[in-house]
């Protein structure tokens, strides 16, 4: 099993910035590929983005490239979310997963979810 626990969201303005914390904890941190998924009201959860836990690859959601940065710290087991340029569309609760893989080419699933914690880019 592994607990996923994000910090870091809140309300910015429309190109502001914001930086998502995942704490993990429950099984070896850096055996895990992590990633990040949101689900804006009324929408299914979408992938945001994901690293990889053996090459530390990363992989990004068109709507983001260049806008978002995952990171991790396997000192610290946590995976971070940097989020520039923020849009209104952005807006969504974002969830932490672990042990994300990807399937059929362009399908990304999670076998861990965390609580989420709410993103919202006034304009």
């Amino acid at each position: 099993q592994v607990q996923l626990v994000e910090s870091g969201g809140g309300l910015v303005q429309a190109g502001g910035s914001l930086r998502l914390s995942c704490a993990a904890s429950g099984r070896t941190f850096n055996s895990l590929n992590m990633g990040w998924f949101r689900q804006a009201p009324g929408k299914e959860r979408e992938f945001v983005s994901a690293i990889s836990w053996l090459t530390d690859s990363t992989y990004y959601a068109d709507s983001v490239k260049g806008r978002f940065t995952i990171s991790r710290d396997n000192a610290k087991n946590t995976v971070y979310l940097q989020m520039n340029s923020l849009k209104p569309e952005d807006t969504a609760v974002y969830y932490c997963a672990a042990s994300v893989s990807r399937k059929d080419g362009s399908n990304w699933y999670a076998d861990y979810w965390g609580q989420g914690t709410q993103v919202t880019v006034s304009s």
